[in-house]
């Protein structure tokens, strides 16, 4: 067994799930930098915070088994604490509690400054916009609002995260400016739902004024658009994105089905019509953006016709970006009371037609940028490539441009125009110009 140590001990902060989750550990770490302690992320550490999601059934799963993998090293000696926050702990506290009582204690998601006095810190008010980035250097998140009242039968997330809560656009100017002068060229805006922003505060949807104002942010080149709920859209964020070269030509914007009855027990509050007619306005207003959405198969009630008309739908939209994932059954949740109706292997044989349907869409659209040149952003250099990205691509989830790093070099977190030679289905490859 491992002596303890008498000296400072170093905190590890551990993060699971989202971007959203990425930022409040950035957040946590900040607050404790500042407190004068040593924090490491995903590293040794004397103490452990994991920061955990508890959406869906995968993300569950491996929530537990980071934490008993922690309480276990515990028991061994090898750390001396374990504390576990995050939508995970804010969920199932009393089960957590019960089924593994050898962490030293739970927080919630709005639990930051108990969190922070259990670790020897103190909340400091004033540290607005102060962060250990995580990303590398030249991007980060920028999360704009925290919860969500929207009341998606499906989703676990208000139960987590609570409501709408928007952070005010001083506030995001100001940590903005802070991550400008810490190098940082991207910002990728995050919320449970970015088209809210704002109606808590000011009355009215204020994504378009928040837009307009980190546009004059010095040092900030591209602002890229998470997480944008289709009902209530604000039109005039269309029109930003089309005037403004610092906001990316793209949304991610999360459309979960298209059949409407579904969509009705989804409580999406839209149907197939409007959200054709909304695509139809994206595409008419910004003619080059590129559209990202997700999926969900299997929803109670989704029978074979359904699901088809979903997969043709998608064959028709030709989305540039798309994921898909299977329905996970969540109690307390209103979807919860109707039955779970699709077995699992349809659902999994399903997400795979999706995919492979998308697959092929995404190989031609890459087979028409060949010849093109691009302003990529470069993230890192993996092998014998240069790893980059285009604006219509975010990082971790989407295309990425890859080129040879024979005789060239280029630096990473730094801007150039690439020529795309080849394409394959998600990657695209090109030559400096």
């Amino acid at each position: 067994m491992r002596t303890k140590s008498v000296g400072k001990k170093k905190i590890n902060i551990v993060t699971l799930g989202c971007s959203k989750n990425v930022y409040d550990s950035e957040v946590l770490m900040g607050q404790l930098l500042a407190n004068g302690k040593e924090v490491v992320h995903e590293d040794k550490g004397d103490i452990v915070v994991i920061n955990t999601c508890g959406f869906i059934d995968n993300a569950k799963e491996e929530s537990i088994n980071t934490i008993l993998e922690y309480v276990e090293a515990k028991n061994r000696g090898e750390v001396e604490k374990v504390f576990v926050t995050g939508c995970l702990s804010e969920r199932y506290k009393p089960d957590l509690l019960r089924e593994i009582p050898d962490v030293d204690q739970y927080f919630g998601t709005r639990d930051l400054p108990l969190l922070l006095k259990h670790l020897g810190a103190d909340y400091k008010h004033e540290l607005v916009g102060e962060r250990l980035l995580t990303t590398p250097k030249h991007y980060a998140y920028l999360k704009i609002s925290e919860g969500c009242d929207r009341p998606c039968s499906f989703c676990a997330i208000p139960l987590m995260r609570g409501g709408n809560i928007s952070t005010p656009i001083e506030n995001l100017v100001i940590e903005a400016e802070k991550l400008a002068k810490k190098g940082v060229k991207e910002l990728i805006l995050i919320a449970q739902d970015l088209t809210y922003y704002g109606l808590d505060l000011y009355k009215k949807r204020a994504l378009g004024d928040l837009l307009l104002r980190l546009v004059k942010v010095e040092g900030i080149e591209w602002i890229r658009l998470h997480y944008a709920f289709p009902t209530g859209f604000p039109e005039d964020v269309l029109e930003i994105i089309k005037n403004e070269p610092k906001v990316c030509n793209y949304i991610d914007i999360p459309l979960q089905h298209i059949n409407s009855d579904l969509l009705k027990a989804m409580k999406r509050g839209t149907s197939h019509e409007k959200i054709d007619a909304l695509l139809a306005k994206f595409r008419e207003k910004v003619p080059d953006m590129a559209i990202r959405t997700t999926l969900i198969v299997g929803f109670p009630g989704e029978t074979e016709e359904k699901f088809q008309e979903m997969k043709e739908w998608v064959r028709e939209q030709r989305f540039d970006r798309l994921g898909c994932f299977t329905y996970s059954h969540e109690e307390n949740t209103t979807a919860y009371v109707l039955e779970d109706d699709v077995p699992q292997e349809v659902k999994e044989a399903r997400v795979e037609e999706i995919m492979e349907l998308q697959s092929q869409i995404s190989w031609e659209k890459n087979q028409a940028k060949i010849g093109q040149t691009f302003r990529c952003i470069f993230d890192r250099k993996e092998g014998n490539y240069f790893v980059g990205r285009t604006e219509f691509d975010s990082p971790d989830v989407d295309n990425t441009v890859l080129v040879p790093a024979e005789n060239i070099y280029l630096s990473i977190g730094e801007f150039a125009d690439i020529k795309i030679t080849s394409a394959e289905e998600f990657d695209l490859i090109g030559e400096l110009v």
